[in-house]
């Protein structure tokens, strides 16, 4: 199988975002936003995830970091679906959950072709910010990376009082869902789909 791997730069008037992917890894790579949670989350991701992940990021964060997630996720999602390719040999499927703490998130996803997500106990994130960072904007990372990589993404809060902890474990569940997903089945030698195709 070619290595799965995927480089994507994309410049608006709001950001300037470089990010390079790789499906096998072990958290390799440097994550750089401007916003040090945020930083500290995409770590999270390539670490659970088994990723080589790479992201430079200048934004407007004068205005705040609203535009610098969402388009981070954005890119994240368009190398993502480059790196899959014709999705040969997924499992297609993955499912964790994560406790950190008081805090529990799950998340299900499907490598479908088909964007759509599904969000669950975002209402229980505190209003508030950390290191610049909005917890509101999890969702809206979220949001972006389904679109953008064309996955089917459910993910909740179940349980949980602190904002921090609340927004790693969903980061955590969603790394090691995707892990499982992007994982290639030894026994699955085409596409995981009737239809023969995960691409449209």
């Amino acid at each position: 199988m070619s290595t799965r791997t995927a480089s994507i730069s994309r410049k608006t008037g709001e950001t300037d975002v470089t990010l390079s992917l790789g499906l096998e890894g072990h958290g390799e790579g440097t994550r750089s936003t401007g916003v040090g949670f945020f930083d500290h989350m995409l770590d999270l991701l390539a670490r659970h995830g088994r990723l080589e992940l790479d992201v430079k990021v200048v934004g407007d964060l004068e205005t705040g970091s609203h535009h610098t997630v969402e388009d981070t996720g954005i890119v994240f999602g368009q190398a993502l679906d480059q790196a899959l390719g014709d999705r040969r040999g997924i499992f297609r499927y993955g499912h964790a959950v994560v406790p950190m703490d008081e805090a529990r998130a799950e998340c299900s996803l499907d490598i479908s072709g088909r964007p759509y997500t599904l969000v669950g106990g975002f209402d229980r994130l505190p209003s508030g910010t950390i290191n610049g960072f909005d917890y509101e904007e999890a969702e809206e990372f979220f949001r972006a990376v389904a679109s953008a990589a064309r996955l089917t993404l459910h993910i909740q809060i179940a349980a949980g009082t602190n904002g921090h902890h609340m927004v790693e474990a969903c980061f955590k569940a969603f790394a090691r869902a995707l892990r499982a997903a992007v994982a290639i089945d030894p026994d699955e030698p085409g596409v995981p789909s009737t239809k023969g195709t995960l691409t449209s």
